[in-house]
C-alpha cells in the first residue's frame, strides 16, 4: 500500500475542512485535505456563504455596538436547556480571532450585512444586524486550472447559470425593470456572465459559498496544501495507546496510508444524505425519504460513523437535529427533480403560506428554521402530509416572482405545464388543483386581506421584526411584508421540508477535540463543520450559524494542534 505522511489529514473540504487546512498551514503544519467526491467545496460551495460570527471586524469597522455577553445571552436564550457554555465561549473568543487572522493572512476577505438581523432579534441579546458576514466576490480565475475541480452553485439559485448575491446585488434584479440604475447593473453582470461562458465554459465571477470556497481554496494552493478529490476515507488509524494517528484513504490510484503526526479533522459535511439517520432522527422522514436536501451527494454521515468507529460520542437528542428550509422541487431538463430553497420570497408582500386546509399556519417571513416546525406541527395536527404552498396572485408573481418562479419579464407557462406552478382563475379553483379547502381559503384570503390593506397582520404579525423587514421590499409601505392577495389569476407552488445542513453530530470540547462517551478527549481527533455537534441545541438563531462556528472551530482545531494560544 502507498504511504503519504503529513501534520495534519483534513477529511472534507468544505468551510469548515479548508479552514482548518489554510490555518494549519499558516502555522507551518504540513497539511493534506482529502475530499471523496470529485470536486472540493462540499455544501458551502453551494450555500448563500454567509458566516455568523458576533463582533466581528468587518461590523467593528462599520461602528455596530456588540459584545461577547451579548451574544452569550442571545446563544443562552436560543438553545436553552442544550446551552453548552464551554463551547459556546471558544466560540466567542475566537470568532473574532479567526476573522481577522483569514483576512490578515489568506485570500478570504468579508463584507458585512449591516441589516441583516438575527432571526430573533427581539429575544435578549438580539441584534438588528451586525452579526453576518459574507465573503467578497471572487474572480475564478485566480484559481487557474483548479477552477475546475471547485464545486458549482446550486443551479436551481442561480440564473441560468449566473451567480446573484446576496444584499443590494438581488435586489438589483428585482428592480431591473423598474430602474435605469438596475438594469444597467444588472446587464453588466449578464455581459460579463456570458463572456465567461463563451472562453470558460463557467461563470467566473464567484458569489456567495462559491466565493467563500474559491478564496479558502486559493489559500491552501497558494500554501503548497494539495486537495485530493476522489479520495474517500476508509477508516482512521489508531496506535496502541488509542491515538488516531491517520487513515486509509481510498483514491483512484488505489488505497494510501496517510500518517498524520498532529491529528485527523472531521469536516466530512454531517449527514443530510444519510436516508438512514434521516429515519432515525427526522420525525418528517419517517422512511428516510420523504426529507429533500440540496446537500451535495456525497454527505452521507462518513465523518460521524468514521469517528464512532474509534469510540466517539454522537449527540442526536436536540429538539431539531438539522437546519430546516422550505424546499420546492422544480424539474430539470433531464426529467429529474431539482431542489429550490426558499429564502427571500416568502417575507414579500402578497405572499402567504397555507397547508391542505386551507389556512394559514405561520409568520411567512419568520425564519426558514420556524416555518418549517410550524408547518410540520400543523399538518400533525391536520393528519396530512407534511406539506404547504406558497399563494400569491398574479401582480405580486410578476413583480417577486415565487420560488422557481422568476418575476418579469422572464415567462414562466413553462412552469405551469411542467406542474411546478399551480394556476387557478379564482381561489377555489386553484385550491381544487393543490388538494385544498376551497371554502377555507376563500376565507382565509379574505381575513386576510382584510388587514393587508392598511399593512397588517393581527394574526401572525408578518413583518414586525427587523428580520422579516430586511427581506420584505422596502419600496412597499406601510410594511414591506404585507399586501393583498385579491387579483387573479392565482398561483401555488408546494413546500417540503429540506435542511442547510445537520446539527446533530460529533460531541466535541472548546478546542475542537473529539470526545469519547465518558467525555474524555480521543487524542488526535478534531472535527469541525457539520460533522461536529452543533453550538446552537438545535435552534437557529441567525443567517450564518452552520459556517460561522464552521470556520472558527476549523481555525481553533488548528491552533490546538500547532500548540498555539493565540
Amino acid at each position: 500500500m502507498k504511504k503519504h505522511s503529513c501534520d495534519v489529514l483534513v477529511v472534507g473540504s468544505g468551510a469548515g475542512g479548508l479552514a482548518s487546512a489554510v490555518s494549519a498551514a499558516h502555522r507551518r503544519l504540513d497539511v493534506l485535505v482529502v475530499e471523496k467526491e470529485p470536486v472540493f467545496g462540499g455544501t458551502t460551495a453551494r450555500s448563500g456563504g454567509w458566516m455568523w460570527v458576533p463582533c466581528n471586524g468587518p461590523a467593528k469597522r462599520a461602528g455596530v455596538e456588540d459584545s461577547p455577553e451579548k451574544a452569550r445571552t442571545y446563544l443562552q436564550h436560543e438553545t436553552g436547556a442544550f446551552f453548552d457554555p464551554a463551547r459556546v465561549d471558544a466560540f466567542l473568543e475566537a470568532g473574532p480571532k479567526a476573522v481577522e487572522f483569514f483576512e490578515e493572512k489568506t485570500s478570504l476577505q468579508f463584507d458585512l450585512g449591516p441589516t441583516f438581523a438575527d432571526y430573533h432579534p427581539d429575544a435578549p441579546g438580539g441584534m438588528p444586524g451586525g452579526r453576518s458576514i459574507v465573503a467578497r466576490p471572487f474572480d475564478g480565475r485566480e484559481l487557474g486550472k483548479e477552477i475546475r475541480r471547485l464545486r458549482p452553485p446550486l443551479a436551481e439559485i442561480t440564473f441560468l447559470g449566473m451567480m446573484i448575491g446576496s444584499g443590494k446585488e438581488l435586489l438589483h434584479f428585482f428592480r431591473v425593470t423598474k430602474s435605469p440604475i438596475s438594469a444597467f447593473y444588472v446587464a453588466k453582470l449578464f455581459l460579463k456572465f456570458l463572456k465567461d461562458m463563451a472562453f470558460h465554459g463557467r461563470p467566473m465571477r464567484l458569489v456567495n459559498g462559491n466565493a467563500l470556497v474559491a478564496r479558502l481554496a486559493k489559500s491552501c494552493f497558494d500554501m503548497n496544501v494539495p486537495i485530493w478529490t476522489r479520495a474517500g476515507v476508509r477508516e482512521l488509524l489508531r496506535d496502541e495507546r488509542g491515538i488516531v494517528t491517520g487513515a486509509i484513504v481510498d483514491t483512484a490510484e488505489g488505497p494510501v496510508e496517510v500518517t498524520a503526526r498532529k491529528g485527523v479533522v472531521l469536516a466530512a459535511g454531517g449527514f443530510p444524505q444519510d436516508a438512514v439517520r434521516r429515519k432515525e432522527l427526522f420525525p418528517h422522514s419517517p422512511s428516510g425519504h420523504e426529507h429533500v436536501s440540496p446537500a451535495p451527494p456525497g454527505n452521507t454521515g462518513d465523518g460521524l460513523r468514521l469517528g464512532s468507529a474509534v469510540g466517539a460520542a454522537i449527540k442526536d437528542d436536540l429538539p431539531n437535529n438539522a437546519a430546516w428550509v422550505p424546499v420546492s422541487r422544480p424539474p430539470r431538463r433531464d426529467g429529474t427533480l431539482g431542489v429550490f430553497p426558499h429564502f427571500v420570497d416568502r417575507s414579500k408582500p402578497g405572499v402567504i403560506a397555507v397547508t391542505r386546509s386551507g389556512k394559514r399556519f405561520v409568520n411567512e417571513a419568520d425564519s426558514y428554521h420556524d416555518f418549517c416546525q410550524a408547518m410540520r406541527k400543523a399538518c400533525e395536527a391536520e393528519s396530512g402530509e407534511i406539506c404547504a404552498y406558497f399563494i400569491a396572485d398574479h401582480k405580486t408573481l410578476r413583480k417577486y416572482g415565487l420560488g422557481f418562479v422568476k418575476p418579469a419579464p422572464v415567462p414562466y407557462r413553462g412552469l405551469i405545464r411542467s406542474g411546478y406552478l399551480f394556476e387557478g382563475k379564482s381561489l377555489r379553483e386553484l385550491a381544487e388543483k393543490i388538494g385544498a379547502d376551497g371554502a377555507q381559503l376563500e376565507r382565509t384570503v379574505a381575513t386576510f386581506n382584510e388587514h393587508a390593506r392598511k399593512g397588517e397582520d393581527p394574526e401572525f404579525h408578518k413583518g414586525s421584526t427587523s428580520y422579516n423587514r430586511s427581506l420584505g421590499d422596502p419600496e412597499h409601505q406601510p410594511n414591506p411584508c404585507v399586501a393583498p392577495v385579491e387579483n387573479g389569476p392565482f398561483y401555488a407552488v408546494k413546500l417540503v421540508i429540506g435542511d442547510l445542513g445537520t446539527f446533530a453530530g460529533l460531541k466535541t470540547d472548546g478546542n475542537a477535540r473529539v470526545l469519547d462517551e465518558a467525555g474524555r478527549p480521543i487524542a488526535g481527533l478534531y472535527a469541525a463543520g457539520n460533522d461536529a455537534l452543533s453550538i446552537m441545541g438545535g435552534n437557529y438563531p441567525g443567517g450564518g450559524i452552520t459556517l460561522g462556528p464552521a470556520i472558527t472551530f476549523g481555525y481553533i482545531a488548528a491552533r490546538h494542534m500547532a500548540g498555539a494560544n493565540d
